[in-house]
């Protein structure tokens, strides 16, 4: 029987076995005797140790070009496409495990695994999984290294597409890995593609596993993923660190870790607000996280479109982290007119994962424009037939470097963040969800965050369109038991006290009765940034209802944007019966959590109950909201 080697521990300075694993000199010996524990399991052909440098990623962009596994993208220098197996282009839920000692600490919304039966399992799938492969050792930093609210990590994997994303991603090398000695506080990841190779026998171009499992450990820190090559499933520093164990960690040690985009919006006249965003997968992030303004006078700097770290610091306020270094964003639906930015930071230096090629050697994924390209490629590498589906897989990905957006700020890898004033919640509702709403206040804001729901996209697997709950946009990356994960963000709040950042809604999906959107969104949002910005600064006024503060009549800055006042109506309708209704599917899904759901929660719902019923007797008597 197989078990998985043991978490690594400041005590496991002696080596498991005297196998060479050509660790670089001064390397702490907790972290050499971790690797070759791992590679006697494992049994790679190879060794290496990466060092970040621009030579190891040319190394590797030749290796994978040889083998087939990308192919040169010639109008964009330096940039290449990926195709992946058809069965492995998106995070598998189903197959994600949270692996903590009890149950109950994993809490409802995660699959749970007795950690000592997934150690059995997973020790059987790793033993010799490597074998014919390299072996690669990747140290690095989630934020920049030594900064206080960074973390350090080594992941092991035997794809190359694992190792070039990693660069592109995080911060990889020498210098992360001599951060970690002396010290255990390191997460060890673990990956395998699950696709020994036999002496003599020829790698296919992107080989993957049917028996898949992306499992954590929390207690121990650990991550071990099997059989799936897709990002979300094997760059194990971004939604497997960065959030799922992330979470814990920070529940642990009095911060959060959370699935939001981090932006600066900066006025002409010296008004600014750094606002972190929570939406779920494909909901816009990376689009929000770039916005140019259509008002005058108004700049967005991007900081980060995915993940932020935050943690309370000596002055009182909540700073915040972009602890990534790069972008791993969904290709379709971006283009010239939703986001010009990305495409400018797509130029060159970029890997496409499951995107269309054009005969002129560029790549191509719907909504790039609006006609669709004659002789495509399609993301199967066969000639492009809409019979087959469509050209770019509508999870296709680009990931580059953050500095190659030419909207990030000048200071996005400060070491110690940036203050937050604002900290918004979004998902795609066709329906019922206002343009934009405030929380009255930090628990109605937990209350907002925890009863986010949204259309299904397809970054997962499931059904897409179907609406879902998926709160503070963290559903699938909560490494802990959600209703304690409430109890904490409520927590923080009484220790941030009046340095608390304000809370928002915003929906920028809802729909008319054809179907079109009522909002026209993009470079528009910045008018609803602008309000939340005043709101802030406590210059622009609102209406309460029920649900949350709305802007009063005239706030929204709506100069130049051609919109009805019926259109206006309707996108800020709040309908009593509908919310009623929708109150009862929260009442179940909080329903889940029992004892582990703070009374915070409770409170909240009776009291937008309470005021929809109101609202119900108000409208009867023709009542108006009162000014606030």
């Amino acid at each position: 029987m197989t078990i998985l080697p043991a978490a690594p521990t400041r005590a496991s300075a002696k080596p498991v076995k005297p196998k060479r694993v050509g660790a670089p000199e001064g390397a702490d010996p907790g972290v050499v005797s971790w690797v070759a524990s791992v590679a006697e399991l494992t049994e790679p052909r190879d060794i290496v140790w990466c060092d970040g440098s621009q030579e190891e990623l040319q190394r590797l962009i030749d290796i994978m070009l040889e083998a087939g596994t990308i192919v040169p993208v010639p109008k964009r220098p330096g940039s290449y496409l990926a195709r992946s197996n058809p069965d492995d282009v998106a995070r598998m839920e189903d197959r994600t495990f949270i692996c903590a000692d009890d149950a109950e600490d994993a809490g409802p919304t995660n699959n749970w695994r007795d950690p000592a039966s997934m150690r059995q399992v997973l020790g059987g799938l790793f033993d010799g999984a490597m074998r014919g492969r390299t072996m690669y050792v990747i140290p690095f930093s989630m934020g920049p290294v030594g900064g206080p609210i960074s973390k350090l990590g080594i992941e092991i994997t035997d794809s190359p597409y694992v190792v070039a994303s990693m660069h592109y991603m995080t911060r990889v090398g020498t210098a992360a890995l001599e951060a970690m000695h002396g010290t255990r506080d390191w997460v060890p990841a673990v990956h395998s593609i699950g696709a020994p190779l036999a002496d003599g026998q020829q790698d296919v171009p992107w080989p993957c596993n049917p028996t898949r499992y992306i499992s954590h450990f929390p207690e121990t820190r650990e991550i071990w993923s099997f059989g799936s090559a897709y990002g979300g499933n094997a760059l194990l520093a971004k939604k497997c660190f960065a959030l799922r164990i992330a979470s814990v960690q920070a529940r642990d040690e009095g911060w959060l870790a959370e699935h939001m985009l981090l932006l600066r919006m900066k006025h002409d006249d010296g008004r600014q607000i750094h606002l972190a965003g929570a939406f779920p997968s494909a909901c816009g992030k990376t689009n929000l996280a770039m916005l140019q303004p259509t008002i005058p006078g108004w700049t967005v700097e991007t900081l980060g479109d995915d993940i932020v770290w935050m943690r309370p610091g000596p002055d009182g306020r909540l700073w915040a982290i972009n602890p990534e270094n790069g972008f791993f964003g969904v290709a379709p639906g971006t283009s010239e007119a939703t986001n010009a930015t990305a495409m400018a930071m797509m130029d060159h230096d970029t890997i496409f994962t499951n995107v269309a090629m054009t005969p002129d050697g560029d790549v191509w994924w719907e909504g790039m424009t609006k006609d669709v390209p004659e002789g495509l490629i399609d993301w199967q590498g066969r000639p492009y037939d809409p019979a087959n589906g469509p050209a770019a897989h509508p999870n296709a990905r680009f990931t580059v470097r953050a500095e190659q957006a030419p909207s990030i700020a000048p200071d996005w890898d400060a070491p110690e963040g940036v203050p937050l004033d604002a900290i918004i919640f979004g998902g795609r509702r066709p329906t019922q969800v206002p343009l934009v709403l405030q929380a009255r206040d930090w628990e109605h804001g937990v209350y907002v965050g925890a009863t986010v729901s949204s259309q299904q996209t397809a970054a997962a697997e499931g059904p897409v369109g179907e609406i879902r709950r998926d709160p503070f946009a963290m559903l699938p990356f909560c490494g802990y038991n959600m209703g304690d994960y409430f109890t904490h963000w409520i927590d923080m709040g009484h220790r941030l006290g009046r340095h608390a950042p304000k809370i928002f809604s915003v929906n920028w999906f809802r729909r008319d009765e054809d179907g079109g959107f009522l909002w026209p969104g993009f470079g528009e949002n910045a008018r609803v940034l602008e309000w939340i910005a005043g709101r802030v600064a406590g210059t622009a006024p609102g209406v309460d209802t029920a649900v949350g503060v709305l802007p009063a009549e005239g706030a929204l800055n709506l100069d130049g944007l051609d919109i009805d006042e019926a259109v206006m109506d309707e996108l800020f309708e709040i309908d009593p019966k509908a919310w009623l209704s929708e109150l009862v599917d929260v009442e179940a899904f909080f329903g889940q959590f029992g004892r582990a759901l703070p009374t915070g929660l409770v409170r909240q719902l009776n009291h937008v109950r309470w005021r929809l019923e109101h609202v119900q007797q108000a409208q009867h008597a023709q009542q108006q909201p009162v000014a606030v």
